[in-house]
């Protein structure tokens, strides 16, 4: 695998990684009605307000990561390519890349997700609820995660 800087002749591809991960991410959510093609979501939710890197395999963009200084925004990877460390491989390159500490959404119901973030050092900050980003006729809730120093816990 190899990570590198999103170029724009990258965009077809990220449009058939995005769209099927982000089918999967919303059904375990319960909030598959809810999906926008990247063609449509991706200018209006931000995708590169900050830095875009890619995941190739066998010389074949299979995922993706978007982050600014203190939010990593995106992460998809293409269905047939999950569980092979790519995401993973992708969250890392993204903290390295950063300056300082990252948070993130994790929908409510998306546990592979969570997981994952969870292992890679990332803890829980509060779960929230409102309207999904980019979609906001639809109700959501979100585990917010970072990789700073988590906050201390009150004595009393």
């Amino acid at each position: 695998m190899q990570i590198r800087p999103y170029h724009p002749a990258d965009w077809p591809a990220l449009c058939e990684v995005h769209d099927p991960a982000r089918m999967l991410e919303l059904a375990a959510s319960g909030l598959a009605d809810a999906f926008l093609p990247l063609e449509q979501a991706g200018p209006t939710e931000g995708l590169f307000d900050g830095t875009v890197l890619v995941a190739e395999w066998q010389q074949q963009v299979v995922g993706f990561v978007g982050f600014t200084d203190d939010e990593l925004t995106w992460l998809y990877v293409h269905p047939s390519h999950q569980r092979k460390g790519i995401a993973r491989g992708l969250i890392r390159a993204a903290v390295a890349a950063s300056v300082g500490p990252l948070a993130l959404d994790v929908l409510v119901g998306n546990e592979a997700a969570l997981a994952l973030y969870l292992s890679e050092g990332f803890h829980h900050v509060a779960t929230i609820s409102g309207k999904l980003a980019g979609n906001e006729q639809f109700p959501a809730s979100a585990h917010v995660l970072s990789n700073g120093t988590p906050a201390p816990l009150d004595a009393a």
